[in-house]
């Protein structure tokens, strides 16, 4: 490590070799010298992250979904969690302006993980295990989630922009995605394998209700903790090896006019912020409609091949739902390990970042000409393949040439309430299409192509705008008239 290090502090980071590491990441993205052992520890970092989520997320909705009336729940707690984070952000926002980001990491995770063990405690009471004390436990739970799991990973790719200048990280984000592909498969197989031992330990001891998968939450909060321990190893890491940004020193508390201004104003305020604001909440309205059309496709095709046997369409429904992301998540891991990188290497931002919405494009288009899962699954499995990969890494690009406050106040704004607006608006669309007006998912993908128009706008105006920041070397205000 000395001799890496020695290396990349001399000055002439292309006279210094490649490292074993280095050549073995080489085959998923762009590393140069030295870059290999950081590139590989965010990445694991944020394979923690995102395993420690996937054993939380199916706790949640396992949970929600076995009260009465769980799917209302359910969507009414969208907006619930869209008004809690109206008060968490600001909060977030006040706090990170204060502390250096590796107390932030510190504290921010802590909290949550302390958060993690409260809800175990109150999962053993007896109280919480039926009746009203369950209702409350399980809707603060989802209400719990809903924030947690948007807050911490719009933290973490926060710390991953502020480790690297923009070139660093139009080359390496790709690699750093791959942890969160694998996190998420992991994370779900470490569930689904500790959940079969504990219902077995359950029913001899005469256990039931949310005392059951209480202890997979201490799991899931070892591993959340594990996630911060790795990020502030690569914060000591790379302050410690003379590795900071030139600018890092003089925005570690920040001093800047801006950090006077609270998260939403600063986003409002901001031409470039507002812009990946807008984008945010229409990508999301569309994803979103775009899965309550697949969950009701899917729905009728099951019913279709079941032939009115409802044991045998519930046991087909769920062999559709498996084998769906089932390959959404193989094709989503290989575009990440073995594409995304290439991609963006040789088409850039301002082509790859258009990618997305025509897929999305022509799955609403073959919706709304014929909707019938067994034709549409093909667009919708690729069209989530290339979200959680190119898409999720592109997003997360936009973000290297602003400022480290807006990396970290502003993205928190971002990736929380305009995201979750956009999944409220959905919710509204169904209220008034489904539930209102009784119209079919036709009526959904035509929205869906309109949407989708105002998201190639948006797109195009970010990636000129993006454009003009990195020409400039740094960001500056913008002040929307």
């Amino acid at each position: 490590m000395a001799d890496e290090h020695a290396q990349r502090d001399d000055g002439t980071p292309g006279a210094a070799r490649l490292s074993l590491l280095d050549r073995v990441l080489r085959v998923f993205a762009d590393v140069r010298a030295g870059e290999g052992v950081t590139a590989a520890l965010l990445s694991f970092g944020l394979f923690l992250l995102l395993a420690s989520y996937y054993v939380i997320k199916p706790i949640r909705d396992s949970l929600i979904t076995g009260l009465p009336k769980g799917a209302e729940y359910k969507s009414w707690m969208g907006a619930a969690i869209a008004i809690a984070l109206l008060g968490a952000v600001p909060a977030y926002a006040k706090f990170a302006s204060s502390v250096p980001r590796n107390k932030l990491l510190l504290w921010v995770t802590a909290f949550f993980v302390s958060n993690l063990v409260g809800f175990y405690l109150l999962g053993v009471l007896p109280f919480t295990g039926s009746g009203v004390g369950q209702l409350l436990y399980v809707l603060g739970f989802f209400l719990w989630v809903g924030v947690f799991n948007m807050m911490v990973i719009a933290q973490y790719w926060a710390f991953a922009n502020d480790i690297y200048t923009e070139e660093q990280g139009k080359r390496l984000f790709p690699l750093i995605g791959i942890g969160a592909s694998i996190g998420s498969a992991v994370g779900s197989m470490v569930l689904d394998t500790s959940i079969k031992q504990l219902k077995k330990s359950a029913e001899q001891e005469g256990r039931s209700g949310t005392a059951v998968i209480a202890p997979l939450l201490l799991l899931a909060a070892v591993i959340l903790a594990a996630s911060a321990v790795i990020a502030l190893w690569v914060h000591s890491r790379e302050s410690r090896g003379g590795r900071a940004k030139p600018e890092e020193a003089k925005q570690d508390a920040p001093k800047e006019a801006e950090s006077k201004e609270g998260a939403f104003r600063l986003v409002l305020s901001h031409r470039y912020l507002l812009l990946i604001a807008l984008f945010s909440l229409v990508f999301t309205l569309v994803n979103t409609n775009s899965e309550f059309v697949k969950d009701v496709l899917v729905k009728a095709y099951a019913a279709e091949l079941g032939g009115g046997d409802e044991a045998k369409t519930a046991t087909i429904r769920t062999e559709l739902f498996n084998q769906f992301y089932l390959w959404v998540n193989l094709l989503g891991a290989f575009l990440q390990s073995f594409v995304v990188s290439r991609i963006v290497k040789f088409f850039g931002l301002r082509r790859a970042f258009f990618m997305l919405p025509f897929i999305a494009l022509l799955d609403a288009t073959t919706i709304a000409l014929l909707p019938v899962w067994g034709i549409v699954r093909f667009g919708k499995i690729a069209e989530n393949a290339t979200d959680y990969s190119l898409n999720n890494t592109l997003r997360n690009m936009l973000w290297l040439p602003t400022t480290r406050r807006m990396k970290y106040v502003a993205k928190q704004a971002v990736d929380t309430f305009f995201v979750r607006a956009g999944d409220v608006g959905s919710a509204a669309l169904v209220f008034l299409f489904s539930d209102r007006l009784k119209l079919g998912v036709r009526a959904f993908a035509i929205t869906n192509i309109a949407l989708i128009g105002v998201w190639l706008v948006l797109a195009r105006l970010i990636v000129v705008e993006n454009d003009r920041m990195t020409k400039q070397g740094a960001i500056k205000q913008k002040t929307v008239t």
